[in-house]
C-alpha cells in the first residue's frame, strides 16, 4: 500500500529518465548495439500493428530476404519461435537487445519489429537504428498510462522522428503531423481495394496491406511479387481468425480497444451479410484506460445483436464494476440488458448480458448460436494466460471455444 502510494506521486517521465532510459543504454552497450548491424523495420498504430508486422516479414522472407520478426504474438527467428512473454508487445531492452543481437548473429538482414506507445516513451526502442518507421493509424488507446491523446500520440510519433525513413498513412488524421517532424524521407500509402491478401478478413485491412507493399517495394520487392505473396500469406494466430465454420461461425480476435472493436464488428456485419446475428463476447482489462469502457459498450450496442460482457484480465479491479462501466456505455446507446435468471429471448436484438466468467460466456454465445449466426470473442486471442488479483493464470481462447463446441453438442 506504502509503495503503490509512493509511485503514484513519482512522475512517470522522471521514472523514464531515471530508470527506463539507462536500463536501455546498458543493454545496447552490452550487446553492442546490435542493430546497427540490421534493417530494422519499426510498425507502430492504435490498430493493425501486429498484422502490418507479420506482412512485411512474410513479405520480406517470400522474396528471398533474411528476414526475422519481433511481435506481440511471438519471435521468429530463423526457423525458431520465441515467446516473449506474457501481455507483451515491445519487450524491456535487456531482452529485445538480446533477440536483435541473436538475429544478427545469425547472419540475418532484416527485422520487422512491433513497437508500442509505452516503449517508445519508456526508452525501450532507445538505441535502434530505425530504417523505417512505419505509423498505421492513431486513435483513442493507453489514457490510463499517457493521460491526454496528445501526450499518447507524441509517443507514436517519436518512432518518425527515429527512423531514416518514415512511412505514413496518408488517408489517416496523423498523416500532417507526422509528415511535418519526419527527419527524413517520407514514403506516403493509403487504403488500396486492388491488393488482397489470403486468410485477412475485413476491409481495415486494406490500409495494412497497403503500408505492408509499400514498405516492400521500396526495398525493391516487385508489385507482381507482392500480389503474389499476399497470395499464400498464412494468417496471424488469434487476428479474425475463423476457428469453427459449419452451422454458424466463431472468429476469434485480439480486439480491445474500441477502433479495433468497430472494425471487427463492421467486418463480422459485412462477411455475414443480411441473414444471421452477431453475438460479441468481450470484456476490458482492469488497470487500463477506463474511459474506453463505456465506448466499447457503445459500440457493441450499435454493430452487434447479443453482446455477452465478461472478464478479460480484471487485475486488482472488481470484474463486475468493470462489466458495468462498459454496461453504461451499452445502455446510453439503447441496448437493453437480459438477465440470465429470467431467460434469453429468442428474439431479441441489441441486447447485453453479464457473465463474468469467461469459459461460462463462451459456452452462452455457442449455446445460442443459429444457423447463420457469427459469434465474436474478443480481447484474449493469442494470450496464454489471464490476470486475476496479482496472479495469472492459465488460459487458452481456442481450448475455451473447443469447450464450448463440446458442450453444445447433444
Amino acid at each position: 500500500m506504502g509503495f503503490s502510494f509512493l509511485r503514484q506521486l513519482i512522475p512517470q517521465k522522471f521514472i523514464n529518465l531515471v530508470w527506463h532510459l539507462p536500463q536501455a543504454v546498458l543493454a545496447n552497450v552490452v550487446y553492442g548495439f546490435p542493430s546497427r548491424k540490421l534493417t530494422v523495420i519499426g510498425i507502430t498504430g492504435t490498430s493493425g500493428k501486429t498484422t502490418t508486422t507479420h506482412l512485411i516479414y512474410h513479405l520480406l522472407k517470400t522474396a528471398g530476404f533474411k528476414v526475422a520478426l519481433v511481435s506481440s504474438v511471438a519471435a521468429k527467428i530463423g526457423d525458431k519461435r520465441v515467446d516473449i512473454g506474457l501481455h507483451v508487445t515491445n519487450p524491456e531492452p535487456w531482452l529485445l537487445q538480446k533477440l536483435l543481437k541473436k538475429i544478427a548473429d545469425q547472419g540475418l538482414t532484416h527485422v520487422v519489429l512491433e513497437v508500442t506507445s509505452h516503449g517508445l516513451d519508456q526508452h525501450r526502442t532507445w538505441g535502434i537504428n530505425f530504417a523505417y518507421g512505419l505509423i498505421i493509424n492513431l486513435r483513442h488507446e493507453h489514457l490510463d498510462y499517457h493521460q491526454t491523446i496528445t501526450s499518447y500520440h507524441a509517443a507514436k510519433l517519436k518512432l518518425v522522428k527515429a527512423a531514416k525513413v518514415a512511412v505514413l498513412n496518408s488517408a489517416d488524421q496523423s498523416y500532417a503531423a507526422a509528415k511535418k517532424i519526419a527527419r527524413g524521407q517520407v514514403l506516403s500509402f493509403k487504403p488500396q481495394t486492388k491488393l488482397a491478401a489470403a486468410n485477412l478478413l475485413g476491409d481495415f485491412n486494406q490500409e495494412n496491406i497497403a503500408a505492408a507493399a509499400a514498405v516492400a517495394q521500396d526495398l525493391g520487392v516487385k508489385a507482381a511479387a507482392v500480389n503474389q505473396a499476399l497470395k499464400s500469406f498464412p494468417g496471424i494466430p488469434g487476428r479474425m481468425e475463423l476457428v469453427y465454420q459449419k452451422d454458424f461461425t466463431v472468429v476469434v480476435d485480439f480486439a480491445h480497444k474500441p477502433d479495433a472493436l468497430e472494425r471487427a464488428l463492421q467486418a463480422i456485419k459485412a462477411l455475414k451479410g443480411g441473414s444471421g446475428r452477431t453475438i460479441a463476447v468481450f470484456g476490458c482489462a482492469g488497470l487500463r484506460d477506463r474511459l474506453k469502457r463505456p465506448q466499447m459498450g457503445e459500440i457493441a450496442a450499435k454493430l452487434a445483436d447479443v453482446t455477452i460482457l465478461t472478464a478479460e484480465d480484471p487485475r486488482t479491479e472488481d470484474v463486475n464494476t468493470i462489466i458495468t462501466a462498459i454496461a453504461q456505455g451499452a445502455l446510453a446507446a439503447g441496448a437493453k440488458e437480459v438477465s440470465l435468471k429470467a431467460g434469453y429471448p429468442k428474439k431479441a436484438a441489441h441486447v447485453f448480458i453479464r457473465q463474468p466468467d469467461r469459459q461460462a460466456a463462451i459456452n452462452l454465445a455457442v449455446h445460442i448460436a443459429k444457423p447463420g449466426d457469427w459469434v465474436g470473442l474478443f480481447g484474449k486471442s493469442h494470450e496464454k494466460s489471464m490476470c486475476f488479483g496479482t496472479i495469472e493464470y492459465a488460459w487458452d481462447e481456442f481450448a475455451a471455444v473447443k469447450k464450448a463446441l463440446k458442450k453444445r453438442q447433444p
